[in-house]
């Protein structure tokens, strides 16, 4: 009996350890533990390091998978409650951690970090696989689906019930043992080459730039980009030179001002290459793979291709429906770029230049003819564009709009560049958010521009507020002088804060349904929409003051930028448009068992079609994050032109009424656009909005493809 006590004492005792050395590890964790302070609770940015990662996510997918266990193994009927709403509670915890992960990834990326994504990603699409190929838990999810009582549920519930049913039915939940685990195998795969593919990039992003040694090689470049250049070359450790960097924030302005055309040239093969140089960081044979891997994956779940598996629940349905627009609008874009490319030559033949207007050319040229043609110079332009200014010109559209106001404050942030401000209905003094702001390159940042949810809003368990972020690859200029931005980049600026808005306005139950958490082809109407308030002169005159009069924007300059609204339209529309069919188009042809060289499909493709030899796809196969280091985008990189049809369509709903400050429209816009999330068909909350379906002939309009 004493024995039998020492042994049961003892063992407490371990089981007390052992709960200490639990809470102990989630203490020293940062990840693992509960956001705190104020406004509901915030990353703890500051305490993350790199060897936190791992363990932590370890103990989030044990945790995960054993909630999703209890849940499946219930001995009660399965009901609404008891399984989807409790599901719901499962992914809030488990994206506290994983949310965090994917910030480093895209913002805070290091050799060190390189390492843990490479053993992470695939047990993380292994993870994935485990809950989707629940046996037990699909059951309820279908019992549920199927049941008649299905139909006593509100519209919301409803539609996240056929949300999780749909999506375990893609994701291979209908498979048998031996399928699910070929599929697991496929899904890890992937994970690791996207891994990698996105790795390479970076490497190529970092380690190549244009270095300029002599003022000649600075010829034609305005001061502000010279600053830039100096401040890359500081941080490159690079003395009595300046730096062009691999990025398109850095690369697209040195071809548009540059006047040394061998440096040009240089700097373009040097962008355009990235991914594609035949040394350790190539991706042709990652891509080979990436296709392989999906054709497989998508015959495995029934599917014809990828892209139909893809485009199931999207708002084309088809390929063939996505196709159907795309090449609907090739022609005249490709007919507009032979105008320009015929008014660029012309120029240069009246300089005297002996040249045939190359790729390297075409920036450049194109802003001699903006000159010629509208007397525009984007040099006039840009000193009334300060990055800050512009942000208070959001903040103010914000406020007008939808009763925002937004109020610095200090919080944990990963990066001393992160500024964070606190956004409040302005007429209830409730809060609504956090809007976290990164807006400067780095090393271990990824080029290009954002939107994150760290937190998406719910009214799961009472009101969670959502907290949101933006992120731009904007270069410094001299320490206290403002940054000067471009008139494109200016108009990004404003379609990403679209994004963040999009998630500040959600009013939705459950997180799943919340905010952006839309179909893809739809995710990017809110944003494409916001970029038309940049343009009117409530925010000019306020917020496009010049950086050093302070005087706003002249009255005539804004006209010439709106007679130009169309100019370069052939140039923007082919080189995306290019790239969306060539991701449709290789995702149809793809096939597991016959591997797709890209540089032969890239290039057979393009001249198939058409593709005017005077400009390249915006994204080039081995540089083609969009759809080779996620799923994300692949075979939906259409889904900017499809959105910017319901753009089109809405922003003259917007003119039919009177202006983009109409209250009736704007009330219609917050009420079945940006609060409703994914609780209804996109389609039909825009019926909502506009009283019918988009057309496409507002598009052709917008981009002055109609004669």
């Amino acid at each position: 009996m004493r024995v039998l006590i020492v042994f049961l004492s003892v063992l407490l005792l371990m089981v007390v350890v052992s709960e200490r050395k639990i809470k102990s590890f989630e203490n020293e964790n940062p990840l693992l533990a509960e956001w705190k302070g104020d406004f509901g609770g915030v990353p703890p940015f500051d305490r993350i390091k790199v060897e936190h990662f791992k363990p932590a996510l370890e103990k989030a997918m044990a945790d995960a998978l054993q909630e999703i266990e209890t849940i499946a193994n219930l001995s009660e009927k399965p009901t609404f409650e008891n399984t989807i709403a409790a599901l719901e509670r499962v992914d809030k915890k488990f994206d506290r951690v994983v949310t965090i992960y994917y910030v480093w990834s895209s913002t805070m990326n290091s050799p060190e970090f390189a390492k843990v994504e490479a053993e992470m990603n695939p047990r993380l699409a292994a993870f994935s696989d485990k809950i989707y190929q629940n046996e037990a838990l699909f059951k309820r999810i279908e019992a549920i689906y199927n049941s008649p009582e299905k139909e006593k549920l509100n519209d919301e519930q409803r539609r996240l019930v056929w949300l999780y049913y749909t999506n375990f039915v893609r994701a291979g939940a209908k498979l048998s043992k031996e399928q699910k685990e070929e599929l697991s195998q496929i899904n890890q795969r992937l994970a690791k080459a996207f891994t990698q593919f996105s790795q390479n990039l970076l490497a190529d992003e970092n380690e190549k730039f244009l270095v300029l040694k002599s003022e000649e090689e600075l010829a034609g470049l305005p001061q502000s980009l010279r600053d830039a250049a100096a401040q890359a070359a500081e941080k490159k450790g690079i003395k009595n030179a300046w730096v062009i960097l691999n990025t398109r924030s850095s690369i697209e302005p040195f071809l548009t001002y540059s006047s040394r055309r061998d440096l040009r040239e240089k700097a373009w093969r040097m962008f355009v290459s990235r991914g594609d140089n035949g040394d350790k960081n190539d991706n042709n044979s990652i891509i080979s793979e990436i296709l392989a891997l999906r054709a497989k994956r998508a015959k495995l779940l029934g599917y014809k291709t990828h892209a139909h598996w893809r485009l199931e629940n999207s708002m084309a349905k088809t390929p063939e429906k996505a196709m159907e627009l795309m090449e609907a609008v090739w022609k005249p874009a490709v007919k507009r770029v032979q105008q320009e490319v015929s008014e660029m030559q012309a120029i240069a033949d009246k300089e005297g230049q002996k040249i045939k207007i190359e790729p390297w050319d075409y920036r450049y040229y194109a802003e001699k003819v903006r000159k010629a043609k509208y007397d525009l110079d984007e040099n006039e332009i840009k000193p009334y564009l300060q990055l800050e200014k512009l942000r208070e010109g959001m903040f103010w559209v914000a406020e007008q709009l939808f009763g925002f106001e937004f109020k610095p404050v200090n919080v944990p942030v990963y990066h001393p560049d992160v500024r964070v401000w606190e956004v409040r209905d302005k007429r209830t003094g409730k809060h609504v958010g956090l809007w976290y702001f990164d807006p400067y390159a780095r090393e271990g940042k990824r080029s290009g521009a954002w939107m994150n949810a760290y937190r998406n809003q719910d009214k799961l368990d009472g009101e969670t507020t959502t907290i949101v972020s933006n992120n731009s690859n904007f270069i410094k200029g001299k320490p206290g002088e403002p940054v000067i931005i471009s008139w494109d980049d200016a108009r990004t600026l404003f379609h990403e804060f679209g994004h963040a808005l999009h998630g500040l306005c959600s009013k939705v139950t459950y997180p799943s349904l919340s905010g952006t958490n839309v179909p893809r082809d739809y995710v990017e109407f809110p944003s494409q929409l916001l970029e038309h308030w940049l343009l009117t002169p409530e925010v000019l005159q306020r917020f496009a003051v010049h950086y050093k009069t302070g005087q706003p924007i002249p009255k005539d300059l804004v006209e010439k930028i709106k007679r130009a609204s169309t100019f370069n339209q052939g140039f923007a529309t082919v080189e995306y448009l290019a790239g969306a069919l060539v991701d449709m188009k290789i995702h149809l042809a793809a096939s597991e068992t016959e591997r797709i060289d890209p540089k032969a499909f890239e290039k057979q493709t393009l001249e198939a079609l058409g593709m005017p030899k005077e400009i390249v796809m915006r994204h080039r196969l081995p540089h083609f994050a969009h759809i080779f280091s996620s799923d994300g985008y692949s075979a939906g990189y259409y889904s900017y032109l499809w959105s910017d049809v319901i753009t089109a369509d809405a922003y003259e709903a917007f003119m039919e009424a009177g202006g983009l400050y109409d209250k009736k429209v704007v009330e219609r816009l917050v009420k079945y656009i940006f609060s409703v999330g994914n609780t209804i068909d996109p389609a039909d909350g825009y019926r909502l909005f506009r009283g019918r379906d988009p057309k496409v002939e507002a598009l052709m309009r917008k981009r002055g493809f109609v004669e």
